[in-house]
């Protein structure tokens, strides 16, 4: 496959990494140095093009690559609220194609879903307060992170006696949702149930990028066969 990287920080570098690990083509990266280079040649022959770049710069990059006839892969986040009703249009009338996730990571994948489980089963249990905090490197400017919102909104689509989410907050009809910034964390989730008799936690603690990397990639693979607005619950059945 021929992938071409929006974005060559940290991420995408060691999306390169493993994109070639795994046999597929570089045939063009573009950072904020280079933009002439979405109009050449070679960023049009790209099957896909993984996205990780900033919320201000997500959307336009969408646009530039769809006006190209590639499909996108992207990591960023900030920009749904702002577009999100223009790239669904785009993708269920204009026949454009975008996979976006917060988090690509499998191990995070797999958390959601047993958030969402977790989380029904709560709901029969009154007794039990949850909350949530979300740990990053001193680097991440925004809060709470695009991984901690989605997993906030799947527990209030499962828990009655949550209307919605919020960061600090004492209400009890919200989500307490707390963030940390510290060091090099590349992320840590955790989701607690608190009661008077006992503690329920659960955690996804990442090691490195490199499993958010790997997901990407593996997402490149999957949308390269498959078109519309894309997720990691279209990949991933759980």
């Amino acid at each position: 496959m021929k992938i071409a990287l929006i974005g060559y920080g940290k991420m995408g570098k060691m999306i390169e990494q493993i994109a070639l690990e795994r046999g597929h083509e570089i045939v063009s990266i573009i950072d904020i140095d280079n933009q002439q280079d979405f109009d050449s040649p070679a960023f049009a022959s790209a099957d896909v093009a993984i996205e990780f770049t900033a919320p201000q710069a997500a959307f336009g990059n969408y646009l530039k690559a769809w006006d190209k006839g590639v499909k996108v892969v992207s990591g960023s986040t900030g920009w749904m609220k702002e577009h999100g009703d223009e790239v669904r249009q785009q993708c269920t009338a204009n026949g454009k194609t975008l996979f976006w996730a917060s988090n690509f990571s499998i191990g995070v994948a797999i958390f959601s879903a047993v958030n969402r489980y977790l989380a029904k089963i709560m709901n029969q249990f009154p007794q039990y307060d949850v909350e949530m905090e979300e740990t990053h490197h001193v680097h991440k400017l925004d809060h709470p992170s695009g991984t901690a919102i989605t997993l906030a909104e799947e527990i209030v689509e499962n828990i009655d006696r949550k209307e919605a989410w919020k960061e600090d907050t004492t209400d009890k009809k919200y989500l307490r949702v707390d963030h940390i910034r510290r060091g090099e964390v590349p992320g840590i989730h955790t989701v607690r149930y608190d009661s008077d008799a006992d503690l329920i936690t659960i955690t996804h603690d990442a090691h490195s990028r490199k499993g958010f990397a790997l997901g990407a990639v593996l997402a490149a693979e999957y949308t390269q066969e498959h078109q519309g607005l894309l997720t990691i619950s279209d990949m991933f059945k759980f």
